[in-house]
């Protein structure tokens, strides 16, 4: 498990540097592959390991040897599943309920002969306390700016209606007001024609 493929031979695997992961949460340890070859359960190999630092050694704790095997290590216990497809050159794993004790190396060893190298991916794994990262901070500003700008802005069209309404009701009591008046004039002009 100690060598590595040699650069730029076999087949190439693909795995992020760095993974940040929220301590209590579930993180997603992403590793594909490319190969020439379709992946055959019989002879397609792959190992997952473990180091907590550069120079420990490394902890063997899922395998792929014609079905996934789960070596059930005291540090992960039964948080590790497999959440891969060989077939589709996948071979990634979750890790439920992140701990602080977890962050370190994870390898990702892949063999799928007539491949002769074997490939191999590594992902840095940090685990952060309560803290949100910056940029969420920056989203959740930019959403409530959004949100209390709508607002703002539903406020202020209401309050114009209002007021257009209000003008309106004032212009119809006005107008009221006017022919109730003109209505006593003619009510107090009629009876006198009509004594005459």
């Amino acid at each position: 498990l100690r060598s590595a493929a040699p650069p730029r031979l076999g087949m190439e695997v693909m795995a992020p540097a760095i993974i940040n992961a929220l301590n209590g949460s579930s993180v997603k340890l992403s590793c594909t592959f490319n190969s020439c070859y379709k992946v055959e359960n019989k002879q397609f190999s792959l190992n997952w390991t473990y180091q907590s630092c550069s120079n420990c050694s490394e902890e063997l704790f899922l395998q792929f040897r014609t079905k996934i095997m789960n070596k059930q290590l005291d540090r992960f216990g039964n948080r590790v599943e497999f959440t891969g497809n060989p077939a589709k050159y996948d071979v990634s794993f979750t890790l439920k309920n992140v701990q602080l004790e977890d962050e370190g190396t994870y390898n990702c060893y892949v063999l799928n002969p007539p491949d002769r190298h074997r490939g191999h991916g590594k992902i840095s794994l940090k685990v952060l306390t309560e803290e949100p990262p910056k940029h969420d901070s920056t989203v959740a500003v930019i959403v409530g700016a959004s949100v209390g700008g709508f607002l703002a802005v539903v406020i202020l069209v209401l309050m114009v209606v209002k007021c257009v309404r209000r003008k309106k009701q004032q212009r119809l009591n006005t107008d009221d007001q006017k022919t109730e008046e003109e209505g006593k004039t003619d009510g107090e002009g009629n009876p006198d024609e009509g004594t005459k």
